[in-house]
């Protein structure tokens, strides 16, 4: 039986529609915008992960993006490991972040060692009453992203700032 080249990788990073697809996430391939190749659009998955995770409000997916070891730096809060991320997104999205969503792409993407890659996004919450971020609430944020294997990423850390 003949393989569809579509869905074999051309890189070990994965096939960026496929490993959206095991997570029940649509691709959105104007999240990209210029990062377009194999190996970049992999990496932007954990973003489109994260923000659909916010736009469901589900802490568990959230959370599940991060390794075990996963550190998260969100506004004055400094979390680290996965299960105290879990705990921090749960409360959050049964209190002051019920509703919220976030938005916001890429800046840059760069594999910077075989299994590493770093990537800034801009972006920011939206809350339920609104359109778009408010300038208040605009963000950059680092993501520092790990192939645990071929096709399987995990954010080891995710840093933002307010975007001046």
């Amino acid at each position: 039986m003949p393989v569809d080249p579509s869905t074999v990788p051309d890189t070990d990073w994965g096939v960026a529609r496929d490993m959206l697809a095991a997570h029940d996430v649509v691709e959105d391939p104007l999240y990209y915008r210029e990062f377009t190749s194999p190996e970049q659009k992999a990496v932007l998955t954990v973003a489109q992960r994260i923000q659909d995770a916010w736009a469901r409000n589900d802490a568990d997916a959230f959370a599940d993006v991060f390794a075990e070891e996963g550190s998260l730096a969100l506004g004055e809060n400094e979390l680290f490991g996965r299960e105290a991320i879990r705990q921090f997104m749960r409360t959050g999205f049964a209190g002051p972040l019920a509703g919220a969503s976030v938005a916001g792409g890429p800046l840059t993407c760069d594999v910077i060692a075989e299994d590493v890659a770093v990537s800034v996004t801009e972006g920011g919450i939206v809350m339920p009453e609104e359109t778009e971020v408010a300038p208040e609430r605009r963000i950059r944020a680092t993501w520092v992203v790990r192939r645990r294997a071929p096709a399987v990423l995990e954010l080891l850390s995710h840093h933002s700032c307010p975007a001046v």
